[in-house]
């Protein structure tokens, strides 16, 4: 099932997610549901708390960045991209280089960041059998799980802008919390 995504202005995008008990109910069933919500959205990425479950889970798909990848793109260090559910992560490690690229947040939509992020990260988490994994991710999947990791902290990616830039998308973040957007997925406003 397709859920809204919760868009920005919703009290739900800015809480601390509670950890994930194995006996949560009707889990498999709602990483189902945040996947096929993920893929209509056309994103890299999603959390919980996007769904507005307060609850520390996100997504990341990283392949589609690679699916018609050629030359330098296909020597990336994180090619080919990964797929997977991320529950109860914990970031516990990073490099000391930090890069900055553009993002989007389908919570945020029709809005880009210049965002600073570490080039590499190192994260403990459960995968959705409630497996324990530590793992390094680098480049642009690095970059999305930081991304979401925020979320389930109740970050959003306009707490990287100064004043100013704040100030010069105001009247695009007005926009969205009243619902004056249009959108190619659900949106809960």
């Amino acid at each position: 099932m397709i859920l809204p995504i919760f868009a920005y202005g919703s009290v739900g995008l800015r809480k601390n997610c509670r950890e994930i008990p194995p006996t949560y109910p009707n889990l498999q069933s709602f990483i189902d549901n945040l996947w096929q919500t993920l893929d209509n959205a056309e994103g890299v990425g999603l959390a919980a708390p996007q769904v507005n479950e307060n609850i520390q889970l996100f997504l990341v798909d990283s392949r589609v960045n690679y699916l018609e990848a050629k030359g330098k793109e296909m020597a990336s260090v994180d090619y080919p991209g990964i797929r997977q559910a991320f529950i109860n992560p914990k970031i516990i490690a990073h490099s000391d280089e930090m890069e900055i690229e553009e993002e989007g947040c389908l919570s945020i939509p029709g809005i880009t960041f210049s965002i600073k992020r570490f080039s590499w990260v190192q994260i403990i988490y459960l995968d959705e059998n409630f497996q324990a994994h530590t793992n390094y991710f680098y480049g642009r999947t690095a970059r999305i799980i930081q991304h979401e990791y925020d979320h389930i902290l109740g970050k959003l990616p306009i707490d990287y802008l100064n004043q100013l830039q704040k100030l010069m998308i105001n009247k695009k973040l007005d926009r969205i919390r009243k619902g004056h957007i249009r959108t190619s997925y659900p949106m809960h406003h």
